[in-house]
């Protein structure tokens, strides 16, 4: 499929200086102001990007809830030829329009859309191995230790929906997005690509009252050393956990998720599956067991390195 993954995400803000704290400390690079927007701009190790505007802001779509919230995700693909034929796919969709070189359009859960060529760049690091039975991937050197995550791009992102069949029809059929997992009646997992990461959006409609809004971003860091050393850097910034350490089974991935005053959570996760075209998505009820294996609620104290206290918690 021509569409790669998120490339940026802009956020309308309530509060910009302790939002822009919140991204130097997750460990996004902030970006110089640009002579265009002079707003301020913060990437991960790939490029994608993440863009804080006064959420009262004429440059920003309305929003789909109230608060503060995300108010545009933009996704890259691959050649000037896809991103032709998406504007002949999307023509007629709610909202659409060209914006320069860019594409845009609403989808059926109101969230505004952008799609252009990505700008992303190719990351190598080092990402030491682990040791298993019969798989020795480590020898003669330690495990890393972070004191704070580097982001390397942008994984995926989860929405609350209003319908859900509607929503997920529109990435399938419209953006050719696959199936990976879903919860019956609940929620489905969705990748942008045949073969990658278990998935690039999440879409989950609540049983009772089902609305429109942010979840949370979640943001691919190298293993889990980094998750680890990134939510006990973000707790001793006093920023509050709002699950994690942890691990999913629908996924494999192992995750932290912070509370963002940009609206929902920021996530850092890794060691998620990869899917190809032999994947056969599995259909499982929505439970505390399917969403989490284990789970830590409220998150680690960086100076005892020990599950903070509920009444502790900020």
């Amino acid at each position: 499929m021509s569409i790669i993954g998120i490339e940026k995400m802009e956020f309308g803000v309530e509060d910009l200086p302790a939002c822009e704290k919140f991204m130097s400390d997750f460990g996004l690079t902030r970006l110089t102001p640009s002579e265009i927007t002079n707003l301020p701009e913060f990437e991960t190790l790939s490029g994608a990007r993440v863009v804080l505007h006064n959420k009262e802001s004429a440059e920003l779509p309305p929003a789909f809830e109230a608060g503060p919230t995300l108010r545009r995700m933009s996704w890259g693909v691959d050649s000037p030829v896809a991103l032709d034929a998406l504007r002949n796919t999307l023509a007629n969709e709610p909202g659409f329009k060209q914006i320069g070189e860019e594409l845009e359009c609403l989808d059926p859960n109101g969230m505004t859309l952008r799609f252009g060529v990505s700008q992303q760049r190719e990351v190598k690091l080092e990402v030491l191995g682990i040791n298993q039975w019969g798989d020795i991937r480590r020898v003669d050197m330690p495990s890393p230790v972070y004191e704070q995550a580097a982001p390397i791009n942008i994984g995926h992102v989860v929405f609350f929906v209003e319908n859900l069949k509607a929503v997920e029809a529109f990435y399938c059929e419209k953006l050719g997005f696959q199936v990976s997992d879903r919860y019956i009646d609940r929620a489905v997992f969705l990748r942008a690509q045949v073969r990658g990461g278990h998935h690039s959006i999440f879409l989950l409609q609540l049983p009772v009252n089902p609305r429109r809004g942010l979840n949370h971003v979640a943001f691919t860091v190298r293993d889990i050393h980094e998750v680890i050393g990134g939510g006990l850097a973000m707790n001793k910034q006093q920023w509050s956990t709002f699950i994690g350490p942890g691990r999913h089974p629908i996924s494999s991935a192992y995750f932290w998720y912070v509370n963002s005053p940009t609206g929902g959570a920021f996530e850092y996760y890794t060691n998620d599956d990869f899917l190809t075209e032999n994947w056969q998505p599995r259909e499982l009820y929505h439970s505390l067991t399917s969403f989490t294996e284990w789970a830590i609620e409220g998150g680690l104290d960086h100076e005892t390195r020990r599950q903070v206290k509920k009444q502790e918690a900020k």
